[in-house]
């Protein structure tokens, strides 16, 4: 009955409303009956598993934001370029462990993201990117359980506030050995 899109549905003219929705995201995707990943650069006829598939080198895969989309909801659908059925995030799951070191039992539900170490899951971002750098903190918030206000324009120090409330609200040393 209903579709939400993150692309066009947050009004990021209202400060509220984008700390809300940034707080909010992880949730929703993990509420989400399915989710459907469109890749505009994966023609039909890709073979995933294929290692010289374009699957694997999609962009969504380098993507600071999609890290949640890949681990909260349950159900995901990948589309190629023609929006045509290309697997399931669980068909597909040993495929993406490979190309985004996320654990088959994480991405399969067999295991819950806080059974990963706070390090581990540092791992699963290092080599993604954001257009802003305050969104390399933004975008690992769900994935963490915290909770914080965004500040755009802040810098390096969104990331330093994010460690600060991981280290507060989970009892883990890993962080350090990040």
């Amino acid at each position: 009955k209903l579709v939400w899109s993150d692309a066009c549905c947050i009004d990021k003219s209202s400060s509220a409303e984008l700390s809300e929705a940034i707080n909010s995201m992880y949730e929703w995707y993990r509420l989400a009956h399915v989710c459907y990943v469109y890749l505009e650069d994966v023609p039909d006829g890709d073979i995933p598993s294929d290692h010289t598939s374009r699957f694997r080198d999609s962009k969504w895969h380098k993507r600071g934001w999609t890290l949640q989309e890949l681990i909260a909801p349950e159900r995901i659908e990948f589309l190629t370029r023609t929006w045509r059925f290309l697997g399931t995030k669980i068909g597909l799951a040993s495929t993406l462990e490979e190309i985004t070191g996320v654990d088959f039992d994480i991405l399969t539900g067999r295991a819950t993201v806080d059974s990963a170490n706070v390090a581990r899951r540092m791992s699963w971002a290092a080599e993604r990117e954001t257009s802003r750098i305050e969104d390399q903190a933004y975008s690992l918030m769900g994935i963490f359980g915290v909770h914080m206000s965004p500040i755009y324009g802040e810098g390096d120090n969104a990331f330093l506030r994010l460690q600060e409330e991981i280290i507060r609200t989970i009892p883990d040393h890993s962080m350090f050995a990040w």
